[in-house]
């Protein structure tokens, strides 16, 4: 039997703090107050002094309302029940359905020993062709979706959640606006994806806390679904909220901040969770899509900056498309060889003759005479834009490399696209007309 303790000594916002013996880090505690039981999790340790984080905020705790820790971290339900359902930041369900207890996991355990993952070598097709083409997405790839507020991020995990070639959608979103939530649950359930997801939803109006948790417990949940074998994508929106989340508890604390405020410890907060990605030798695998939104389209603020450091890449979406020249996939090389043998042919010529569409474009807005050549870029570089960078177009990675052939035979005579006769004897289309 736990002790009980019946004095706290301080109540700042959501943050509590009570004088206690043998407590743990993450642990959770059960306030008892005249208007029921709350749960607080135990965020800072001072010798006796821990502080504690209130799910549902401090309102009505008072100095002498009791306090029981229970000797674990935050739980949550694991297993196949938990298939289209959508549930809080704190594991209770959303959606009506029955709260689950069955398979109960401990969330925010360590990542994966690396003797026990495999260099990562396979493949996920999302049926976009600026990721499926030009930047793969990677079995157990961590890979940040960087933006600015407005662009389109939500509408393109959810596009990625319905056309993704995986067993397993995890999807946790943190400060979510009400709409959000109901447009990944409406589109997902329309497109019948919703039946192999689960939902860790944080709005905006929820607690602070709530949004911390979001990703320990979806990745606690993915981890448990990968070990049973199921290849599972962990889709995190935002990062950024998270992060001023922990900015928001550490100024409560009072603690020394970092740039801009931030806690000190923001990359380790940040790996801690991206680092869960993995493909393990002898089970499953989780592969990590989050957004990170740049305040003023600002890449060296904090939490893209740290992002940066941790993960393998980066798809950059600015003017409601991926843009090929902020993106990158670092592991695409471990795939793109094996798909097709004109792959990497089509991935290099096409991007350095936008590159230089792009040029083309600088000279006529400057008001330079257009060469016949110039002419022949920007009439493929809108086409590109059109039917390979749109984020309308949807279709299987075979057909974008056909129709990147099209579009270059459309445009171009063989030999202005540097591409080995060999290559163009064998894919080159025969009626261009």
């Amino acid at each position: 039997m736990r002790k009980v303790y019946t004095k706290i000594t301080q109540i700042a916002g959501d943050v509590i703090t009570v004088e206690a013996d043998d407590v743990g880090y993450s642990e959770i505690a059960e306030i008892t107050t005249r208007r029921g039981a709350s749960l607080a999790q135990v965020i800072r340790l001072d010798g006796k002094r821990v502080s504690l984080q209130v799910f549902a905020g401090s309102r009505g705790v008072s100095t002498g309302d009791r306090v029981r820790f229970l000797g674990h971290p935050m739980r949550v339900a694991s297993g196949a029940n938990l298939l289209g359902r959508i549930f809080n930041g704190s594991g209770m369900p959303l959606d009506k359905g029955p709260a689950l207890s069955d398979n109960v996991i401990d969330i925010g355990g360590p990542p994966v020993n690396p003797a026990k993952r495999i260099v990562p070598n396979k493949m996920i097709r999302t049926g976009i062709p600026m990721i499926d083409v030009f930047n793969s997405l990677v079995v157990s790839q961590k890979l940040p979706i960087f933006s600015i507020a407005g662009e389109p991020y939500n509408e393109l995990l959810a596009r990625i959640a319905i056309q993704a070639e995986v067993d397993i959608i995890i999807l946790g979103g943190m400060g979510l606006k009400y709409d959000d939530y109901l447009f990944f649950r409406d589109t997902l359930e329309e497109h019948g994806s919703l039946s192999r997801s689960v939902f860790f939803i944080h709005t905006a109006a929820d607690p602070t806390v709530e949004c911390l948790l979001v990703p320990d417990i979806s990745l606690a949940v993915a981890e448990q679904f990968a070990l049973a074998g199921k290849t599972v994508l962990t889709l995190l929106t935002d990062m950024t909220n998270f992060a001023d989340s922990l900015k928001e508890i550490s100024i409560t604390m009072e603690q020394v901040p970092s740039n801009r405020g931030y806690p000190g410890d923001l990359y380790s907060q940040l790996a801690a969770r991206y680092e869960k990605a993995v493909d393990f030798d002898t089970a499953g695998s989780i592969t990590i899509l989050a957004t990170t939104t740049m305040p003023g389209d600002d890449v060296t603020h904090p939490v893209p900056d740290n992002t940066g450091y941790i993960t393998e890449g980066q798809f950059y979406l600015k003017n409601g498309v991926i843009e090929p020249f902020g993106s990158l996939s670092r592991l695409k090389q471990q795939v793109n060889g094996k798909t097709r043998d004109d792959h990497r042919t089509i991935m290099d010529t096409m991007i350095q003759l936008f590159a230089n569409y792009r040029e083309a474009l600088e000279k006529q807005a400057m008001g330079f005479q257009m060469s016949a050549w110039d002419k022949k870029l920007l009439a493929y570089g809108r086409i590109f834009e059109r039917d390979i960078m749109s984020l309308e177009v949807n279709i299987p990675l075979e057909k974008a490399l056909d129709r990147g052939w099209e579009i270059m035979a459309e445009c171009f005579t063989p030999e202005e696209t540097g591409i080995k006769k060999s290559m163009i004897e064998k894919h080159w289309p025969r009626n261009t007309d």
